[in-house]
């Protein structure tokens, strides 16, 4: 029993952790795109992933906790080459949109990833969605249709906020291409 609970301790640590520098993301890339142009600043947010992926492998390596897990295929060849198409779009998009528009408005309109997750489950992979979730897509939609307008005395719309909900779209068909070869070595998908 305590060595659950250390290894649910860990995983929540970490999501925390995971969960404070993807905060920073926003406002630390709205600040670079003073100096660095968007798409090599999308670049740049990948390849990072990479190499903290090829480090965290490399890690585990070394200290004997590498498991081994299944390698792509051809088989998976369409769903691979999709995500890697929607996760070079999705973050040009993102930085488009940062460019256009305050970072809390981004931050908050992020959230429609999980929407247009959910959605494209249902419509193109069939998967079923609870009364819970059509709730939490409700209230999150609401909120993301709020967010795109700016202005107290009228409704202005703001073009940055189309950038990031496109962005949220192509991660939205990036995560069900992901699920899709989720039982694959995690290292490889991300590198």
């Amino acid at each position: 029993m305590k060595h659950s609970m250390k290894t649910k301790d860990i995983a929540t640590v970490s999501a925390i952790l995971a969960a404070a520098l993807y905060a920073l993301n926003i406002p630390l890339a709205k600040m670079l795109l003073t100096k660095v142009e968007t798409t090599m600043m999308a670049a740049f947010l990948y390849l990072g992933a990479g190499v903290g992926m090829l480090i965290y492998s490399f890690g585990e390596q070394v200290i004997g906790k590498a498991e081994r897990k299944e390698p792509l295929t051809k088989k998976e060849l369409p769903y691979t080459v999709a995500m890697v198409v929607l996760d070079m779009i999705a973050p040009i998009l993102l930085m488009a949109g940062i460019g256009r528009t305050n970072s809390a408005n981004v931050s908050l309109l992020n959230n429609f990833e999980i929407v247009a997750t959910s959605l494209i489950a249902l419509m193109i992979f069939g998967e079923t969605i609870s009364k819970k979730l059509w709730l939490s897509i409700g209230l999150v939609t609401a909120a993301s249709v709020i967010l795109s307008f700016e202005g107290r005395a009228a409704f202005v719309f703001n073009e940055g906020s189309l950038f990031v909900l496109g962005a949220c779209i192509c991660w939205g068909f990036e995560n069900n291409c992901t699920k899709m070869i989720s039982n694959k070595s995690s290292e490889e998908i991300v590198t």
